[in-house]
């Protein structure tokens, strides 16, 4: 009888552990609690259901994207993950077959009605539609504080020359023009840099591999990043990217181009009015262009728990969902029916901009390239630095990153 008890409750137990949703994703620390409130919308609707929240920490994902990988690889998938939309997933688990397709699940919740057609495509190929958009992010953009510029005697510059111009004058007052933080982030920057030397339709083509990154627009691109590195911190690669906008907010430094989850942080967290506490504008010479990247859910092929990941995608697309996740996060909401209201100045303003502007993807965060592409560009980034900031190298390492890993779908 003892040892029947004991079976029991080791079932029960076993029960209850199943039911549960594994959520895999990288938003730790100061965007964990925009998570955390997409948590307790799904915890409303489906109390009977666990979350695991299983955060990776690494920025950018670069630590969780090695640690997927090895799980997926073993045939150990969560029940669902985070990626972002584009090329890093399809040219990295859709190929391999190891996705499930969610074009059923989008025509349940009306989803194809909601979403632009735009994004619609970026998260399909023709075999079906692969994960869900939990938000918008623009990469370009370039934070500063007014009152600190104005204290300097600077303003916020719409070109790149412009900012070379003013940098001596920061310098001289003992201000970084331009902050910077680890090696993702230095990849970030250069994406916008490269839409600003290239062009919308030149920086576009990269990713189509109709024109070589060794190319005359390509080797300019590394010329005029390696002007603007001359105006950075030298302690880089010791800051995380919240570091490196602290830097900012503190006056240590005039400008940053980040994405705008530093509008997340720098409202959220540090409680910055925008507008007054920071303001904001599209990185210099990138004006009318959105470098657009979405943070995603996905439904991996043999996912332990696959009814409940399913009612999670339910959630994250839904317009609940993303109106109580996105105005913390420091991103706005995918579905076109959101409701701006709830959302910043800075949101309505990243909101207004993207429903007119030209919308480009980016590398850095998995929009645009293969996943062993972005991986091994930093290849790229290391013959720049080794080669004493030689653009023809730095160009020709990443051609050849992109022969031998592909871009494009």
């Amino acid at each position: 009888m003892r040892r029947l008890l004991a079976v029991l409750i080791a079932v029960g137990m076993s029960v209850v552990a199943a039911n549960e949703v594994e959520v895999f994703h990288w938003w730790a620390g100061d965007e964990g609690p925009a998570l955390q409130a997409l948590i307790e919308v799904f915890e409303e609707q489906y109390p009977e259901i666990t979350v695991n929240d299983a955060a990776v920490t690494g920025g950018a994902g670069v630590v969780a994207r090695a640690v997927l990988r090895t799980r997926m690889l073993g045939g150990q998938p969560p029940d669902t993950f985070q990626v972002h939309a584009g090329d890093e997933l399809i040219l990295t688990w859709v190929v391999a077959d190891r996705m499930e397709d969610l074009t059923f699940l989008f025509e349940e919740e009306g989803w194809l009605d909601v979403l632009s057609p735009d994004l619609i495509e970026l998260i399909s190929t023709p075999e079906g539609i692969w994960s869900v958009p939990v938000n918008i992010h623009r990469s370009n953009v370039m934070w500063y504080v007014p009152e600190n510029l104005e204290q300097w005697g600077v303003e916020v510059p719409e070109t790149w020359d412009a900012f070379l111009e003013i940098c001596p004058t920061l310098q001289a007052e003992g201000v970084t023009p331009l902050s910077l933080g680890e090696a993702w982030t230095v990849v970030h920057l250069w994406e916008s840099v490269a839409l600003a030397a290239m062009g919308p339709d030149q920086y576009s083509q990269l990713w189509t591999g109709q024109l070589p990154f060794d190319s005359p627009a390509g080797v300019e691109a590394w010329e005029l990043f390696g002007e603007i590195l001359e105006c950075t911190n030298p302690d880089a690669s010791g800051l995380s990217w919240q570091q490196a906008t602290d830097l900012v907010v503190d006056g240590e430094a005039a400008f940053n181009v980040m994405g705008d989850w530093a509008a997340g942080y720098m409202y959220t967290t540090l409680e910055l009015e925008p507008g007054t506490g920071f303001g904001w504008a599209a990185s210099p010479d990138t004006e009318g262009v959105f470098m657009v990247l979405s943070d995603s859910f996905g439904l991996p092929r043999g996912a332990p728990n696959r009814d409940n990941a399913i009612a999670w995608l339910r959630v994250s697309g839904s317009l609940e969902g993303q109106d109580t996740f996105n105005p913390i996060k420091g991103s706005i909401a995918p579905r076109l029916d959101s409701d701006l209201d709830l959302y910043n100045a800075y949101l309505q303003d990243a909101a207004a901009d993207f429903a007119v502007d030209r919308q480009v993807g980016s590398l850095m965060h998995g929009t645009v390239g293969s996943d062993p592409f972005r991986d091994n560009f930093f290849l790229a980034l290391d013959v720049f630095y080794d080669t004493g900031r030689n653009a023809q190298a730095a160009a020709s390492a990443a051609q050849a990153v992109a022969l031998q890993f592909g871009v494009g779908r």
